[in-house]
């Protein structure tokens, strides 16, 4: 997300595929999502998804 490879609006892949293709537990991908939301870099939408949040500017 930080590199710019996903762009806004982006959805993530569901968290048991993210656990799937990166080898780890359901847990540790939803801690991963949890994270990124903490961050402010995603968004989840109950029934919709989690998509990448426009990136912010920052400060001068």
């Amino acid at each position: 997300i930080m590199s710019g490879d996903l762009k806004p609006s982006t959805p993530l892949p569901a968290e048991a595929r993210l656990a799937h293709e990166y080898g780890v537990s359901l847990g540790t991908a939803r801690h991963a999502t949890q994270l990124l939301r903490k961050r402010g870099l995603v968004v989840t939408i109950k029934s919709k998804g989690t998509y990448v949040t426009p990136r912010r500017s920052n400060p001068i």
